[in-house]
């Protein structure tokens, strides 16, 4: 039997599909169906190397399926992390990947209100203070992400380091990529941030509950 015909069909056929999946991903225009449409590919570009015994490309296309699953499970395992800090303590682990580290001393500025963000922090270990409203920042805690959402992208407060420390930094452009390249991520991300604000909020309130004299709340009341 004359395997070469079939071979030469097969790889045919294998670059028609492949093309079609080729064209497929790049009208998908966000970031999980692109992967698994990228995986695809691979998948059938393997599968029209092997008769042909093309190596070179059996090798590259198991390499490019390697990174696209990976990327497909970091993706994946975001929004699955967002979604859990969301239901529960509101904990921005999911975000460590993406950041980088900074150190501060004692007595240094993070940054100042009204001047321009491009980045929030999280908070590893050590002491930070909101300069205006005076509140201390616990370990686990992110700040700057208001600035993000506003409309001028300025600071609504300064940051102080009190205590050494450790922090983590993410840009507000790599959030925005992460933002668009997934809506789920990007719906569940803003459902995080309002959250926030409203345990904001309320700490203020309690706060200024906390400093009101008795007879001026009960003439208010």
């Amino acid at each position: 039997m004359d395997t070469s015909h079939l071979a030469e069909h097969v790889g045919t056929a294998g670059t028609l599909f492949a093309s079609v999946f080729v064209v497929a991903t790049l009208s998908m225009k966000t970031m999980i169906p692109l992967r698994v449409f990228a995986i695809l590919t691979n998948f059938v570009l393997i599968g029209t190397a092997v008769p042909n015994h093309n190596y070179l490309v059996i090798l590259v296309q198991t390499v490019a399926l390697l990174l696209n699953s990976y990327r497909l499970h970091q993706m994946l395992q975001l929004v699955r992390d967002v979604k859990r800090s969301v239901s529960s303590n509101l904990s921005m682990d999911w975000l460590k990947p993406f950041t980088t580290e900074r150190k501060c001393k004692a007595g240094e500025m993070l940054f100042y209100k009204d001047e321009k963000a491009d980045a929030m922090y999280y908070i590893v270990s050590g002491r930070y203070r909101l300069v205006e409203s005076g509140i201390v920042l616990p370990i686990g805690a992110i700040v700057g992400e208001f600035g993000m959402l506003s409309p001028s992208n300025l600071r609504t407060q300064s940051l102080e380091c009190v205590e050494d420390g450790l922090i983590l930094s993410v840009s507000y452009n790599q959030v925005e990529q992460l933002y668009v390249q997934n809506p789920a991520f990007g719906f569940y991300f803003l459902k995080l941030f309002t959250a926030r604000l409203f345990e904001n909020i309320g700490r203020l309130e309690q706060r200024l509950a906390e400093q009101t004299p008795p007879e001026v709340a009960a003439e208010t009341a």
